[in-house]
């Protein structure tokens, strides 16, 4: 987990809440049907579930330490593939208005958060705190943001949430391998603890995209036993609820 303040997340948070909205200003019905970095989803399905996300994560905060969380999204993972696709069907004048409401309306709850709450369970993994949440909505607007294929990649992406995605995505190391990274001019950073080891260099931003499932801007280089070899398989994305997309 990253350790950031709840302050210092929070403002992360709301950095990027506004990137994302400056990206959404310029989107047209043209544009919004063009694909996005997301094999099969146009940029029109990024923003729908960025809709719908927001819309979750914001009921989870509002009802976060009650005694029995609702889950995240209604009518589960099946539920939530659905409403992205009826969604992606809008023009985007009213998808793009839509989602920016409920931008705003995360963000008032974001700021709204105390520091009495970073512990409350919420229905976000079935259980997790507010604090996980809060990584969690960090996670999704980083990353859907330079899924758009607008004017951000993941060469924006800070060093702080590189780190981030490196401790929380250790889980897609497949069992019995270690993968060792190495960014350039930064120490070693060692996931999984099999035997079977590859060692793979490329800047902080390129591995944390690779580990994410998205395409690095830069070469990503893989060895084992001192010999070039392929980029090795990744397990699944750590999620609570398992859906078609792992996003």
């Amino acid at each position: 987990m990253s350790e950031l303040t709840q302050q210092d997340l929070a403002s992360r948070i709301l950095a990027a809440l506004t990137s994302l909205r400056e990206l959404l200003a310029t989107l047209d019905d043209e544009a919004t049907a063009a694909p996005s970095v997301l094999p099969g989803w146009t940029r029109a399905h990024v923003v729908a579930h960025i809709d719908g996300f927001a819309k979750a994560a914001k009921r989870q905060l509002d009802t976060a330490g009650t005694e029995d969380p609702s889950p995240m999204y209604d009518g589960g993972p099946e539920g939530r593939d659905s409403d992205i696709e009826m969604a992606a069907l809008m023009r985007s004048g009213p998808l793009v208005a839509r989602t920016n409401e409920s931008l705003g309306a995360l963000e008032s709850a974001v700021r709204a958060t105390g520091t009495g709450q970073w512990d409350l369970a919420t229905g976000f993994r079935g259980g997790g705190s507010v604090a996980e949440l809060f990584h969690a909505i960090w996670r999704e607007l980083v990353i859907h943001t330079s899924d758009l294929a607008l004017d951000r990649t993941v060469a924006d992406w800070e060093p702080e949430f590189c780190a981030h995605l490196f401790d929380e995505l250790v889980v897609r190391v497949p069992e019995g391998r270690r993968y060792v990274l190495q960014p350039h001019g930064a120490q070693r950073i060692i996931l999984g603890d099999g035997e079977d080891a590859t060692v793979l260099s490329g800047t902080d931003f390129d591995l944390a995209a690779w580990l994410a499932g998205r395409e690095p801007v830069g070469p990503v280089q893989a060895t084992a036993d001192g010999d070039g070899t392929d980029l090795p398989e990744l397990g699944p994305w750590p999620s609570g609820q398992k859906s078609k997309k792992q996003v």
